[in-house]
């Protein structure tokens, strides 16, 4: 009896180890959040997860793609960066890779990063023949400009943006002030969402640079003009990014890589968690409706995260084990 009861202590007391050196698997992880909202609530949802579902300690600290990702590459610090536009700076971030350094976890966004010229769905629908960019320069009368509604108006972004630049040069590309349209200068991210929610809101025409993941195009849905024409990494270097390059050619608008990115120590001592970072990412559409709710309801990354947890259970499901999966449904009860 005393043998059969020394040999249940000395289970319970193994699986009670288990479970703690599972928790310390992970341990204490630092998290990037970037400045802008498809990151923020990213890097809350890693915290929660990690947290409830991992036993990790987790704390959020503030950063921004470039000098988070040099952090990383430089100090080992943060441990994740959970949405990196890895393009800003591909050859270092390549090389940290191949040294060791850091390891491509996931791509946080499906789709990529999307940048292009858009039209509002209701728009689409009625012109079914309108697909190209070159579609809709046929018709200026359907997207009048605001000062002169003879000409039809391509609405940019403010200046500074890398997007601003090439919209201005494919303006040049697809010759649409030929084709009776003026290039129409928004002034700044304001400027430009005012732009399109007004013409929604009035179900009006409307052509312009804009990109998602973003909470307008949760709300406002639009159609990506497609460009007629297939990438071209070479040009798009030569002069479809270049201001002052005089002789832009028809391109496809190259799409973003977006991924999850953690330090090479992090990916060998984390455990489990990792495999829930290489398993976790989001399609554009389920990021722009989670965004578009965020900023109806002036949500933090917090209360988004918890939303998205409480209203997808299917999706987040299918990135981490059943176990997790309990633990983390009893933690946002």
């Amino acid at each position: 009896m005393k043998a059969l009861l020394m040999s249940g202590v000395m289970a319970f007391a193994l699986l009670g180890a288990a479970g703690g050196a599972s928790a310390a698997e992970c341990g204490n992880v630092t998290i990037a959040s970037m400045n802008w909202q498809s990151a923020e609530v990213l890097a809350n949802l890693d915290k929660i997860i990690l947290e409830s579902g991992y036993g990790c300690q987790a704390e959020i600290i503030q950063g921004d793609t470039i000098p988070t990702l040099t952090s990383m590459t430089e100090k080992g610090q943060p441990d994740i960066a959970p949405e990196g536009w890895v393009d800003f700076m591909r050859d270092i971030m390549d090389k940290a890779v191949a040294d060791g350094k850091l390891v491509y976890a996931s791509k946080s966004l499906s789709d990529g990063g999307v940048q292009g010229w858009w039209i509002p769905k209701y728009l689409a629908d009625a012109h079914p023949d309108i697909k190209t960019i070159d579609d809709a320069l046929k018709h200026p009368e359907l997207f009048p400009a605001p000062e002169d509604p003879s000409k039809g108006a391509v609405f940019n972004g403010p200046a500074g943006w890398g997007g601003t630049v090439a919209t201005t040069q494919f303006f040049k590309a697809y010759d649409a002030e030929k084709k009776g349209f003026t290039l129409v200068d928004t002034g700044s991210a304001a400027g430009l969402d005012g732009a399109l929610a007004k013409a929604y809101e009035r179900k009006e025409g409307w052509i312009g640079y804009y990109w998602e993941p973003t909470a307008l195009l949760g709300k406002y849905p639009m159609v990506k003009l497609d460009h007629g024409a297939k990438f071209d990494s070479a040009e798009w270097k030569r002069c479809n990014t270049v201001a002052d390059c005089p002789d832009p050619k028809k391109n496809d608008w190259e799409i973003a890589e977006v991924d999850t990115v953690v330090t090479k120590k992090f990916s060998e001592t984390s455990g489990p968690a990792m495999d829930y970072l290489k398993a976790r990412s989001w399609d554009n559409k389920t990021v722009n409706t989670l965004l578009a709710w965020m900023t109806d309801n002036q949500a933090t990354g917090e209360d988004g995260a918890k939303y998205f947890l409480k209203n997808n259970e299917p999706v987040w499901t299918k990135w981490v084990s059943e176990d997790a999966a309990e633990k983390i449904k009893a933690a946002i009860k």
